[in-house]
């Protein structure tokens, strides 16, 4: 297992590493640290000597500081990498270089000198091939929920993430949501007794597919913890959810297709990341 940790030196991108490292089983870690000058004020000139050299000096020391901070944590660590550019643009030229399987990046959403590990995170989720995990803050590494849905490939995205992930005594939430058909409020609709079995044959769908997750749980020697059917917009009852259980990581799925150029975030997994203050994993499947 190869995992890109990403940082710019702050807590919140070792808190990353450190709750990824509680969920995961052994890895090596690669660690990245781009020297971003995008922010830089026009009048400031990068072409400077001292410039160059205090941030040429910060990123080494920033990987050095990496470098014995997981090792410590008893992490086997690769390569270290330093680069000038923007963010995104380093992280996507070293993802499209080499093969990882997961990269890890936190969140905070701050400008000026921190703000790649922010909106940088969000936009290298939506258009990287590659396994995403994103932290904002520093969690138990306990609960976790699946979201699921009767799609082909989420049982493709659980059964990636109980292969790689380590859930053994971890709390484990399986949610779905179904909506309620924006037609049913349309006026002249009063026949309550056709609405409410509609929403019966939803909520008896909805049993059998978290039964069919469970299952796929019960084959890793893992139970669920709560089985759980939401009804309404799908990524506000899920962040409804993720708050009122104080959830620590909320896996999300996508399907890349290879032959297409960018690989967009749902609206769900996008919203979720976004708001949601727990850490989020956005499975990718690379299917052809």
């Amino acid at each position: 297992m190869r995992v890109l940790f990403c940082t710019d030196g702050s807590k919140i991108s070792y808190h990353a590493i450190q709750n990824f490292y509680n969920w995961m089983n052994e890895f090596t870690v690669d660690i990245l640290c781009a020297v971003d000058w995008s922010f830089m004020p026009d009048n400031v000139a990068v072409e400077s000597a001292n410039f160059t050299s205090y941030c040429t000096n910060s990123a080494d020391s920033i990987l050095e500081y990496s470098e014995k901070y997981l090792s410590e944590l008893g992490l086997n660590v690769g390569e270290k990498i330093k680069m000038c550019g923007t963010a995104v643009d380093c992280i996507l030229e070293v993802l499209e270089n080499q093969e990882y399987d997961y990269i890890v990046l936190g969140s905070h959403g701050k400008k000026g000198i921190n703000k790649w590990l922010g909106s940088v995170s969000q936009e290298v989720s939506s258009v990287t091939n590659v396994s995403t995990y994103i932290s904002k803050e520093k969690n138990y590494r306990q609960k976790v929920v699946f979201a699921v849905d009767s799609s082909i490939n989420s049982p493709l995205v659980v059964r990636r993430c109980l292969e790689d992930f380590n859930l053994k005594d971890k709390e484990i939430h399986l949610v779905t949501v179904f909506e309620i058909p924006e037609y049913l409020f349309l006026e002249g609709n009063i026949d309550s007794s056709w609405i409410l079995d509609i929403e019966k044959k939803q909520e008896t769908n909805a049993m059998i597919l978290l039964s069919e997750f469970e299952k796929i749980l019960d084959e890793y020697g893992l139970q669920a913890t709560s089985k759980v059917i939401l009804r309404g917009n799908t990524s506000a009852e899920i962040l409804k959810y993720l708050a009122k259980e104080d959830i620590d990581l909320v896996v999300c799925g996508i399907h890349n297709h290879k032959k297409m150029h960018k690989f967009l975030l749902s609206s769900v997994s996008k919203r979720i990341l976004e708001i949601a203050k727990s850490d989020v994993l956005i499975v990718r499947l690379n299917i052809q």
